[in-house]
């Protein structure tokens, strides 16, 4: 699910390929993990505690709204999401706030 965020691919598919590459790339992964989480999510991405899962959906979805994903096909992702993001440890460590971020995609 982290294939929008490597450097190295988007630089091998070339500037005019990355922002279709990495749609369908996460889009992939999207569709994949909307359906699994029909079966496991409560409040987040397995049950109500927070797990590994959800340390690595924020950043993801973070990387999909970099590469203008349309989040609509995925309400489970979206609201665990959102629900994540209330946290305040998610809000600190969220990439958009990271020291090493372009200044474009700082919040």
């Amino acid at each position: 699910m982290q294939a929008g965020k490597n450097l190295s691919v988007l630089k091998q598919v070339g500037e005019e390929m990355q922002l279709t590459w990495a749609q369908n790339a996460i889009t992939c992964g999207f569709n994949a993990l909307e359906q699994i989480l029909q079966s496991t999510a409560g409040i987040y991405c397995v049950g109500d505690e927070v797990t590994m899962a959800d340390l690595c959906l924020v950043p993801q979805v973070a990387n999909a709204e970099r590469f203008k994903v349309d989040l609509t096909p995925y309400p489970t992702i979206s609201s665990i999401n959102k629900r994540l993001l209330v946290l305040e440890a998610f809000q600190v460590s969220h990439p958009c706030r990271q020291p090493d971020t372009p200044t474009e995609l700082r919040a």
